[in-house]
């Protein structure tokens, strides 16, 4: 049999991280000192690298992430940001996914807390977690829509499954009573399902006022806080901070 016939049978098969394996035996003589055993170990351990890529460029392309080179790596840790280093380590396990519990990063505008939630979103991703990121006024608009031409049942559905949804900016425009019921069928649906990150201007405890409905705030709050890690960032904007360093460099 020739190596043309393996590679066209490969072809067929779509086994491209295989193909790409088998062709670098081919030109690397070291390949041929090893066991038949480790050569394919080789190449379905190339396969299966190649299979867990793709899932993770495709899921972080759904995702909808805006920032996808955030990194939890990057962080500013400087004591002035009131950012628990140990703590954020312990998000990078992810073991609040798989323990499905939540977290809750307030602070001021431009403290970084859309940064630190996309950079746990992309470390997710990477881990082999289902994301997805939505910014509140774009939830809340879209299950308006769904409700009018009825896919709210599949809308739903479709917010249950991730294993971590990221809610941007709570809390930075008005909210209807109706506004707060929406919120409140996302957050029930994934309540001890999955996890959620909320981002938030707004300090917890003002956000019992800010539903201003009762019945339901107790409810959602029930279901978010009571399982949730708190960041409570602090400091100047990093958007200003930024701007000042690119000036003085120019």
């Amino acid at each position: 049999m020739t190596q043309t016939t393996v590679i066209n049978k490969i072809n067929d098969l779509k086994y491209q991280g295989f193909k790409e394996a088998y062709l670098k035996q081919i030109e690397d003589v070291n390949y041929h000192s090893l066991t038949f055993e480790d050569r394919l170990y080789n190449l379905l351990d190339s396969q299966y690298i190649f299979l867990q890529n793709k899932r993770i460029m495709m899921n972080s392309r759904l995702s909808r992430i805006k920032d996808k080179q955030a990194m939890v790596e990057e962080l500013d840790y400087s004591s002035k940001r009131n950012i628990n280093k140990a703590q954020i380590l312990s998000f990078i396990t992810m073991d609040f996914i798989r323990a499905k519990q939540n977290i809750i990063i307030t602070g001021k505008t431009g403290t970084g807390k859309s940064y630190l939630a996309q950079a746990l979103g992309n470390r997710a991703i990477i881990d082999g977690f289902t994301v997805y990121y939505i910014r509140t006024a774009t939830l809340l608009e879209d299950i308006k829509v769904a409700r009018i031409d009825g896919t709210y049942t599949n809308l739903i559905k479709k917010f249950a499954r991730y294993k971590l949804l990221i809610v941007d900016d709570f809390g930075v425009a008005p909210i209807s009573t109706d506004d707060t019921t929406n919120l409140f069928e996302i957050i029930e649906v994934r309540s001890e399902l999955n996890s959620t990150i909320i981002t938030s201007q707004l300090p917890v405890k003002e956000w019992y006022e800010y539903l201003n409905n009762n019945t339901v705030a107790d409810a959602l709050l029930d279901r978010v806080v009571s399982s949730s890690h708190r960041v409570e960032l602090e400091g100047d904007s990093m958007r200003k901070i930024k701007s000042n360093i690119d000036k003085n460099y120019k």
